[in-house]
């Protein structure tokens, strides 16, 4: 699943994010989300989280959970 929706996105949610200074490479990073900080429902290139280690990027895909 893509992170464009807000609505998709909570705390607590494992997602992969791309960092601003990863954005050229595509590089992501994966993380538990602390707090969502796009205002907006949808957002084109990602909702922008903050990590519980603190790290913020666009959520780019929300992993499906493994059985």
């Amino acid at each position: 699943m893509n992170g464009q929706n807000r609505a998709d996105i909570y705390r607590g949610l494992e997602v992969d994010i791309i960092l601003k200074k990863d954005q050229r490479t595509g590089k992501r990073t994966r993380g538990i989300v602390q707090d969502i900080l796009t205002s907006a429902p949808r957002h084109s290139r990602g909702i922008k989280v903050r990590l519980e280690d603190g790290q913020i990027g666009r959520v780019v895909e929300i992993p499906l959970a493994e059985e």
